[in-house]
């Protein structure tokens, strides 16, 4: 049985060093594929420089509200985010396990797209896909099946890619907190920012480059009237910032007890949208360049995700001059940006095993990421890889990250009442105060308006199959692992506390802290 008692800060050596270790492993976290691929495809489809309005509005209004939210769980109760949520409540639990269910999901698929652009990496110094980048990747690299489906036939230079990226990616969790993931994030992050900067100003010197800006800026102010747009700037906050399978719960309950932590997640949401934004003017520049060499529209030459990556972006570095620089600047950047995302993926669900079954880093680092190396590259470096994974991140983003948020913030306002503690844990340290604003966004206008995004996503993947895909792909990948995520979750919260595990909700430890220091100083 688990020991009562309140909860105790973590010792300085099991967390980061310092706020800054921790800006930098947020932003670490934070910025992934997504800001990359993603960020800017979404701008120019949602009214281009007028989609900056409802993006800042969300970041404000939805997306650092938020991240406030998740900081105060893991930091008020200095646990994962089943242990963080079971000081609240024992019915709570379960939520923690549903995000952590949802990191092991896209811990597995992400090692993949990493393993993919160290391959692009060096293909880029002599332009290795040849004249025909999208077949290149499909037929050549991947060997993608023909029918869309798992196989068993392994693809080898993926498989060794992907063994590669695990192996660093372990290695890098077993050497601890501050000294893997924190020093990791600390020589990562600025050399991605350098790294993409200088992409960025070596693509603005491009033929065209002035036209792929005119169609990022250009604003469509038409677009702010369609509620879908103002719905998809609050999926870009949400998805960009690592909002909803327990990072910022986990990585908050690193960090020193009397951190401003509002102030930090202020710098790490603006940073997060600053690198976004550089990520949109690198990407368009690009894109005018091809657009003017192709004689096509920008329209016409826009993509997102792997499309994007590594399909147009190698035509791109085809035609332009010193297109090798583009290339390693480019693939090198979402190697970078992808690692630092994974690690923070599977500590999430490393803190957890700890929390529960009080084993060593060490132990659980291996027992958490042999078996989830194992998985990954058993499914994904085959040649319905692909397949799978864009079946299973459609399904996870949308039924998993996004259902697991709602249902937190609605617990936590409305079931379990403990915005009140919360907001007032938040403030002791923080440079921005929470008020009655606060509050009212996260227990009602966010689960609205995540809820109506679900409802979209619901309702387009009713009407006709996911991408086309055959029934018994989607039943089991998409719709089957969506639904078995929180039957598991409830399942995993049955499970008893290691012996010394204090589950007693911590109530005012860090006030009576304060006051035992103040008392000392008077005295």
């Amino acid at each position: 049985m688990a020991s009562d008692g309140a909860a105790e800060p973590k010792h300085a050596k099991d967390g980061f060093s310092s706020r800054k270790v921790f800006i930098f492993a947020a932003i670490g976290s934070a910025v992934g594929l997504g800001n990359i691929w993603r960020f800017p495809y979404v701008a120019y489809e949602g009214g281009a420089g007028a989609f900056l309005i409802p993006y800042l509005v969300a970041l404000l209004f939805a997306g650092i509200p938020l991240l406030y939210f998740l900081y105060s769980i893991g930091h008020r109760n200095r646990g994962s985010a089943p242990l963080s949520l079971r000081r609240f409540s024992k019915g709570a639990e379960w939520i923690g396990w549903w995000m952590v269910l949802v990191a092991v999901v896209i811990g597995v698929y992400y090692a993949a797209i990493i393993a993919w652009a160290i391959k692009y990496t060096f293909l880029s110094f002599n332009q290795g896909w040849g004249n025909d980048p999208g077949t290149y990747l499909n037929v050549d690299f991947l060997q993608v099946a023909k029918d869309p489906g798992p196989t068993m036939d392994f693809v080898p230079q993926v498989l060794l890619l992907m063994v590669v990226v695990w192996a660093v990616t372990i290695g890098v969790l077993a050497m601890g907190i501050q000294n893997g993931i924190g020093r990791t994030a600390v020589i990562f992050i600025p050399i991605l920012v350098v790294a993409f900067g200088l992409l960025v100003i070596y693509s603005l010197t491009l033929d065209g480059a002035g036209a792929g800006l005119d169609a990022f800026f250009t604003p469509d102010w038409g677009a702010l009237k369609d509620s879908s747009v103002w719905i998809s700037a609050v999926g870009q906050i949400f998805f960009s910032l690592s909002i909803g399978f327990g990072i910022m719960i986990t990585y908050a309950s690193y960090v020193q007890p009397k951190t401003d932590m509002t102030g930090s997640g202020a710098v790490v949401a603006f940073s997060n949208s600053g690198f976004e934004l550089l990520c949109g003017i690198g990407v368009f520049a690009t894109l005018g360049f091809i657009a003017q060499s192709t004689g096509q529209q920008i329209g016409e030459v826009v993509a997102s995700g792997i499309g994007l990556a590594f399909v147009a972006f190698p035509t791109i570095i085809n035609e332009a001059p010193g297109g090798a620089f583009i290339g390693v600047l480019f693939f090198a950047s979402l190697v970078l940006a992808g690692l630092t995302s994974l690690i923070s993926i599977i500590e999430v669900i490393i803190g957890a095993v700890r929390d529960k079954v009080g084993i060593s880093r060490l132990a659980a680092t291996f027992i958490v990421g042999l078996p989830m190396a194992i998985v990954s590259i058993l499914m994904f470096s085959t040649t319905g890889g692909l397949y799978l994974l864009d079946t299973m991140d459609a399904f996870v983003n949308s039924f998993g990250i996004v259902g697991a948020s709602i249902v937190v913030m609605l617990a936590l306002s409305w079931v379990f009442r403990k915005l009140p503690v919360m907001q007032q844990h938040m403030n002791t340290h923080g440079t921005i105060k929470l008020l009655l604003w606060w509050k009212a966004l996260v227990a009602v206008i966010i689960p609205v308006a995540l809820a109506y995004m679900l409802y979209q996503e619901l309702r387009d993947k009713i009407a006709e199959p996911y991408a086309g895909y055959p029934d018994s792909l989607i039943n089991v990948f998409g719709w089957g692992m969506a639904a078995a995520l929180p039957i598991i979750a409830i399942l995993l919260s049955f499970l008893p506390w290691r012996g010394d595990t204090k589950l007693d909700d911590p109530g005012d430890l860090y006030a009576r802290e304060d006051a035992l220091v103040d008392g000392g100083e008077q005295a």
